[in-house]
């Protein structure tokens, strides 16, 4: 069947990470980083959403659209970080550190969200901490994107022991080989990099940031230190300018392809479903991080 006749007749909207296969980037209505396509998703008035990246990003956009049927093409792309911080854990550790404040990043499940005081993107991590008057914040699940953070702020982080194996397998001496190799380009990084991966960049960006540097920069060569996916689009939206990728791939934002999200659409399964409780208690913080960003 026609995607666009099957679109329409489900009223569906596609979401789709810039980590995703080009074949499904291609046919998105909506490209980006994970909480901009959910946001993007509950300002639409179709009746359902399908989410072409991981289960944590169907479970944040079913958050912030609870009306809506949202739509995971493959419930295998799970999300390895997010899986490494446990409700039982976090609680754990905030008994353990009762004056602190928990900020948990976007890639996280539901439990996490609704068990946090606030959430944060990769983007604007560093201003939400900031935004907090404690001096304790305990940061969930991302050990490199706080201590990213850790270096703009006098407050203590305490970090989770949690990672995204994709950018901690980029290494150092990648980023410097093809820098010998391409002297003119810069050397975007995504904040999730190791601590000695950030010291060798010219700019630390989230993806979204990524996309917009491209455009306005004057610079006609980029190094990217993130998943290859970006890359596509970079250059989709750059003709006129060169990226160099560290050919790094998450395996399982690769799940998804066009056989399964046009089965997801003409069947509406597997449908994300959460309790109400957790769909309520997650919003709360998600929503005070929007605040943050608006002041």
């Amino acid at each position: 069947m026609n995607l666009d006749r099957l679109k329409k007749e489900k009223n569906a909207v596609i979401l789709a990470h810039n980590y995703q296969l080009p074949e499904i980037q291609d046919v998105a209505d909506y490209l980006g980083d994970s909480l901009a396509l959910a946001q993007s998703a509950s300002k639409t008035d179709t009746d359902v959403i399908v989410v072409c990246g991981v289960d944590f990003m169907a479970e944040t956009a079913l958050i912030l659209s609870p009306d809506k049927v949202v739509v995971l093409p493959d419930l295998a792309a799970t999300c390895p970080m997010a899986a490494m911080a446990t409700p039982e854990k976090l609680k754990r550790m905030k008994n353990e550190h009762p004056n602190a404040r928990v900020v948990s990043y976007v890639n996280t499940t539901a439990e996490i969200k609704a068990l946090s005081d606030v959430c944060c993107t990769s983007a604007n991590a560093v201003n939400v901490v900031k935004s907090l008057p404690e001096k304790e914040i305990i940061f969930v699940p991302d050990m490199n994107l706080g201590k990213y953070v850790q270096r703009f702020t006098s407050q203590k982080i305490i970090l989770w022991p949690g990672y995204c194996y994709v950018h901690r397998d980029i290494k150092k001496e990648q980023i410097i080989k093809l820098k010998k190799m391409h002297q003119d380009a810069e050397i975007l990084v995504h904040p999730e990099c190791s601590p000695e991966v950030i010291d060798t960049a010219d700019f630390v960006y989230s993806t979204g940031g990524m996309v917009e540097h491209a455009k306005k920069s004057n610079s006609k060569e980029f190094i990217i230190g993130t998943e290859e996916g970006l890359c596509y689009r970079l250059k989709k939206e750059n003709p006129d300018k060169k990226f160099y990728s560290t050919n790094s791939v998450c395996s399982e934002m690769k799940k998804i392809t066009f056989e399964k999200l046009v089965h997801s659409l003409e069947t509406l399964k597997p449908r994300i479903n959460l309790p109400d409780k957790i769909i309520e208690d997650a919003r709360e913080p998600i929503e005070k991080m929007m605040k943050i960003g608006k002041r």
